[in-house]
């Protein structure tokens, strides 16, 4: 049944008196030199048109807001960004971060058919955050589209547009299990498994986390999955199954070196690189770092932050010194900080640190990620908010890049800022 005509016109009568009184509310707001009486009033105006949509669903104002269409001059998404650009009265307030690297990002195109890990990436550090219902914002449509079946990608994540571990990363592990054990590819399947295993282990949940793991193990050999063997292998260490860990390890490299020798293709997957750095095995990760260090320089300080927690300085200083990249060096240092940390030696932590800074307060690096690492290895060391400082420094370089840079910068400026915050690698 439908209202009466009464009705209706008290719908739109009501929303027209709020609206406007919303509209003189903005002008205040305009003609203010006080900006703390400009946000208040900004802030109201907002209220109450959030109001008019809750109150008056059936007036053509509140179609027009809920649709951010112009009413008149009126520009409802330039307002609703102008209200949001408020967190950033304090410029170096996490929220203000988080604003200003969304304005980094490349929108996303609808419908969505590609993987956008630095989307979901904001959704993850917001809910770290707190503003749970804005990472639930930006996760949806992805959702929306994995359900629909519009992923176009068939390599590694894509089939998933990595939606399952930033449900798991934002507490949604079972709808993130639900997804993963409906995509039969060995890649994302074991990526997936071994992620939320991860994941759960991070929050306390050492049966959920074990459980997964095997899980991730029966299914990789049952499905005679390759180089996913690697993340199984890292898996089983973060668990405490060091011993299944060591021997699938073997196992696998042993099967990988043979069909190099057989086929003559590609002879180890990175992530073979990082689980040998897991158990310690350096000479091996150092050589298989080697081979892969080109096609994935993510794994170079990745296995060098992982063998110099096993307490390896020597061989690790000396790769450290091949690395010409301030990037990857800058990369490097702040895990070498973090394991000196982790091994309780601060004094060697203290020299990593003063490196980092010498590279960071070159005029020609400073760039986006070095200054991000600096942050991050400032946190760790130093404990305080003197990182917040450096950090807003790497995101106003980050502003300053060309469009190149700023196309992919969102992610490591995310992944540092989520690892200050948390203290948990959730981003890497």
């Amino acid at each position: 049944m439908t209202g009466s005509p009464s009705d209706a016109r008290a719908q739109e009568g009501g929303a027209n008196r709020q609206f406007v009184q919303a509209m003189q509310m903005i002008q205040q707001a305009n003609a203010t030199f006080d900006p703390v009486e400009e946000a208040r009033l900004l802030r109201e105006a907002d209220r109450m048109l959030t109001e008019i949509v809750q109150r008056y669903p059936d007036s053509a104002v509140a179609v027009q807001l809920i649709t951010n269409q112009f009413i008149g001059d009126f520009d409802v998404f330039e307002f609703r960004n102008r209200v949001r650009a408020l967190i950033c009265n304090d410029t170096q307030a996490t929220a203000c971060f988080l604003y200003k690297i969304e304005n980094l990002l490349p929108p996303v195109e609808y419908p969505i058919t590609t993987p956008r890990w630095d989307w979901l990436s904001l959704a993850v550090a917001h809910h770290l955050n707190g503003a749970t219902d804005r990472a639930r914002e930006i996760i949806a449509p992805f959702v929306g589209a994995l359900r629909r079946g519009t992923a176009t990608g068939s390599d590694s994540q894509e089939q998933d547009l990595f939606v399952a571990r930033a449900l798991a990363l934002t507490g949604q592990t079972d709808i993130a299990l639900q997804i993963t054990r409906g995509i039969a590819d060995c890649s994302t399947r074991i990526y997936n498994l071994t992620d939320i295993a991860e994941i759960a282990s991070w929050r306390g949940d050492k049966d959920l986390a074990s459980s997964l793991t095997t899980e991730a193990q029966k299914y990789s050999q049952a499905n005679a999955c390759a180089w996913e063997l690697g993340l199984v292998v890292q898996a089983l260490m973060r668990v405490g199954r060091e011993a299944e860990a060591r021997t699938l390890f073997l196992n696998t490299v042993e099967q990988q070196f043979s069909r190099f020798r057989e086929t003559k293709q590609e002879c180890c997957p990175a992530e073979l690189a990082v689980a040998a750095a897991d158990l310690g095995e350096t000479n091996l990760a150092l050589g298989l770092l080697k081979t892969v260090q080109e096609d994935s320089p993510w794994t170079v300080p990745s296995v060098l932050g992982r063998l110099a927690q096993h307490g390896e300085v020597s061989l690790t200083s000396a790769y450290l010194e091949q690395v010409k990249d301030p990037d990857t060096q800058s990369e490097i240092l702040s895990e070498f900080v973090a394991a000196s940390l982790r091994r309780s030696d601060p004094a060697a932590a203290q020299l990593w640190m003063q490196r980092l800074v010498q590279i960071a307060d070159t005029p020609a690096n400073k760039r986006p990620t070095v200054l991000a690492q600096r942050a991050k290895a400032e946190k760790l060391i130093y404990g305080d908010e003197r990182w917040r400082s450096t950090l807003s420094q790497a995101i106003a370089a980050a502003d300053r890049s060309s469009a190149f840079v700023r196309r992919d910068i969102g992610v490591p400026l995310l992944a540092a800022l989520v690892r200050i915050e948390s203290g948990l690698p959730m981003l890497d």
